[in-house]
């Protein structure tokens, strides 16, 4: 393949092939002019009529390489079907797909022809296998596969309802070795309009194109950081919008900017990741939990592509991209222990419970009016409460829940401390114990007193596993 053979892209990229078993190959899915490999994660009992996402990996990787970007996982717990195409080294001796064409030759350009038209089959044969809904396919690429998603994107824009775009390059920048030598590095500047031009000159299309999201790093030497810019210039352009930014956003370190319809809908958005080299964006993020693993061309940047990207789909549930309902229902929130209109005196232990449907941020508690303690993010929610310091008689509870959407519930309890220091359910020890022992509330896994309420930890241990198992992590 032209550009595979010696660009430096495919140069700078080390082997990564991870012996993942978790993929089924299918050796038969319709027309396969670019002779690429197919695999595909289903999760089991899938539903008809979901999503589907296609994951295009970089140079010198396989589509088990991908795995490590957490598709698998989010697909399992969001319920959509992930296809991997894979290019081979019989088509490209460093497994590049080739975003540049082959020798001179642009078929895989054209729509129809090539890897394009490879890819499209796969699409359309796990859209009829597993019934998924073909108005939500979204496709994600890295590196190389970043830069065969433009392509994509140009030549069939139909079939895509969002796409997610690392360390690429604009569709068309090169169609020759030494043309994607320059697209590389330095990079290759065109008008917008130019740039637009190129990819309307692929197909007629009249429809809706898919939002776009962007990532680079601006340590990146494979790819130079300002083909970011180029590719700025050439998505506003074919979205229809101006390329001035309508949000700015610091998360951490990383800016993101975002790009408006005239309706007021996000279709484009860009993430400029400081200090990011040739890699994917992993590591805790603010959203929640990061799906991703570490691995190459993976770097830990305390922020997650994989998540936003998911997000930015819709397929979350709040997606800012325009790619899904956004997430506008309440969490439910539950005092558990002590109840509401329970007595309690001594250390007590509070445990609320909190659902979402799409994915908790956490659980705050006030006494009385003032805070207990810092918000928890992890279920079960507890906080610690000294009941006999607060005095005796009533005291207001309240726990506010709050989902990473930022909509809020809120549920109170009244606890009376009594004079004496007797206890109820949730007081420091079953059957008026005072003697002065550890009278903690008992959770699963703590210690209770010999004498304390086994039929009350039963129940608080049942609750508690319920709200875990029914607690849908970002």
């Amino acid at each position: 393949m032209q550009i595979a053979r010696i660009t430096t892209l495919a140069i700078a990229l080390l082997a990564s092939r991870n012996a993942g078993a978790t993929l089924t190959k299918i050796t038969s899915f319709g027309s396969n002019p670019g002779a690429l490999n197919m695999y595909e994660y289903v999760p089991a009992d899938l539903p008809d009529g979901r999503p589907l996402v296609v994951v295009l990996h970089g140079c010198t990787q396989t589509a088990a390489s991908m795995e490590a970007a957490g598709w698998n996982k989010l697909a399992d717990q969001y319920k959509f079907a992930v296809v991997y195409p894979e290019q081979t080294s019989g088509n490209n001796p460093v497994t590049c797909f080739n975003w540049a064409g082959e020798y001179g030759d642009t078929a895989n350009l054209v729509r129809g022809q090539g890897e394009n038209q490879s890819i499209a089959s796969m699409v359309d044969t796990a859209v009829a296998a597993h019934h998924s809904d073909a108005t939500k396919v979204y496709i994600v690429g890295f590196s190389a596969g970043g830069a065969f998603v433009e392509v994509m994107l140009a030549t069939w824009p139909e079939k895509f309802a969002g796409a997610a775009i690392m360390s690429g390059l604009p569709y068309r920048c090169a169609t020759s070795v030494a043309g994607a030598y320059s697209c590389q590095s330095p990079g290759v500047s065109k008008t917008a309009v130019q740039w637009g031009d190129l990819v309307r000159g692929a197909f007629m299309f009249s429809g809706t194109r898919a939002p776009v999201q962007l990532w680079h790093g601006t340590g990146d030497s494979t790819v130079k950081p300002m083909n970011l810019d180029e590719e700025i210039k050439q998505w506003t352009n074919v979205l229809g919008i101006d390329a001035t930014v309508d949000e700015t956003e610091m998360i951490g370190s990383v800016t993101r900017t975002a790009y408006k319809s005239a309706g007021g809908a996000i279709v484009l958005e860009a993430y400029s990741v400081p200090n990011m080299g040739h890699a994917t964006a992993v590591g805790s993020d603010p959203l929640g939990t990061c799906v991703s693993t570490s691995g190459a061309y993976f770097e830990d940047r305390s922020i997650c592509s994989t998540l936003r990207a998911a997000q930015f789909f819709g397929l979350t549930g709040a997606g800012p991209g325009g790619g899904g309902t956004p997430d506008v229902a309440p969490p439910t929130v539950a005092f558990l222990s002590p109840s509401d209109g329970s007595e309690a005196s001594g250390q007590v232990t509070i445990v609320v419970a909190a659902n979402d449907d799409v994915a908790m941020g956490g659980v705050s508690l006030t006494i009385d009016g003032a805070p207990a303690g810092a918000t928890d993010t992890d279920a079960p929610y507890q906080f610690q409460w000294d009941a006999t310091a607060a005095g005796p008689g009533q005291h207001a509870l309240v726990a506010t829940a709050t989902d990473t959407a930022g909509n809020v519930s809120t549920a109170t309890a009244t606890i009376t401390v009594p004079n004496g220091g007797g206890t109820g359910d949730g007081g420091t020890g079953g059957g008026g114990d005072d003697d002065g022992g550890d009278n903690t509330q008992g959770l699963p896994g703590c210690g209770l007193d010999a004498g304390g309420g086994g039929a009350g930890f039963a129940m608080l241990a049942l609750a508690v596993g319920l709200a875990l198992s029914r607690r849908r992590r970002p």
